[in-house]
């Protein structure tokens, strides 16, 4: 699921793919639901490739997003406030706990609440793929 979904350099939000146009994406705005085209020259990023560090071991981003919903119920995550009294780290300690200290920035933690809240209020609940999933995509996409 989340490797449909996109964060586009330069662009506010995430998005979704739609099409596949002649040397491009077509993708959709995941809240306002409006469709352009992503070109070769913008720098495209999938969710599903990302992972954050932590000391054993880096952990995908469907993971980390799926404790994060757990932790919160569902609900949107305030992160100005988080941002204004300093408890980024905190909060994100609390579903990570083994995060690493040094190569995970404040500007990380507030990327991925970012992004949790825009995913939360799209309607998305799961976002961890399971690994029969994964297997019945690459048989459908062979």
């Amino acid at each position: 699921m989340l490797r449909q979904i996109l964060s586009i350099t330069g662009k506010p939000g995430l998005f979704k793919i739609v099409s596949h146009g002649n040397r491009s994406l077509i993708v959709e705005d995941i809240t306002t639901n409006n469709r352009f085209p992503a070109s070769a020259r913008d720098k495209v990023v999938s969710l599903g490739d990302i992972a954050m560090y932590t000391e054993s071991e880096d952990l995908p981003l469907g993971v980390i997003l799926d404790r994060l919903y757990a932790h919160k119920e569902g609900k949107a995550i305030d992160v100005k406030a988080l941002k204004d009294n300093g408890g980024l780290r905190e909060e994100f300690a609390a579903v990570v706990p083994d995060f690493d200290r040094d190569r995970v920035h404040d500007s990380d933690i507030r990327k991925l609440f970012s992004w949790y809240n825009l995913l939360v209020a799209a309607g998305f609940t799961k976002f961890a793929e399971d690994a029969d999933e994964e297997a019945a995509e690459e048989t459908a996409e062979a």
